[in-house]
């Protein structure tokens, strides 16, 4: 699958990062209402991401890259550093090797 993807975030990777966006599987509906620092504090946890942007020598040593700019992937819990875009989004940036799967047939992104 491909997809077109925009980094408006203003990171840029550097060596072996990847700026993902992580994003959150949609409910069935509901009336709770999660708080903004309660969401920020889940994203963290979240382990389902769509890849903004890669670093230039990420996997470099692989014969094949683990993911292109679109991919909606997974990745390991707690990986990375979390950080605000100038677009006001949540973002990751991860060691390329955090990300372990990639979605097929992404169900919400």
């Amino acid at each position: 699958m491909e997809y077109k993807i925009m980094n408006t975030s203003g990171l840029r990777p550097c060596g072996q990062a990847v700026l993902i966006e992580p994003y959150s599987v949609a409910s069935k509906g509901g009336l709770i209402q999660l708080p903004e620092e309660v969401l920020s504090k889940e994203q963290m946890l979240e382990q389902r991401a769509i890849v903004i942007a890669i670093g230039p020598t990420c996997w470099h040593d692989e014969p094949v890259p683990r993911a292109c700019v679109g991919d909606h992937v997974i990745v390991s819990r707690y990986a990375g550093y979390q950080a605000q875009g100038n677009d006001g989004k949540q973002y990751r940036f991860i060691n390329g090797r955090d990300i372990f799967a990639l979605i097929e047939e992404p169900d919400n992104g």
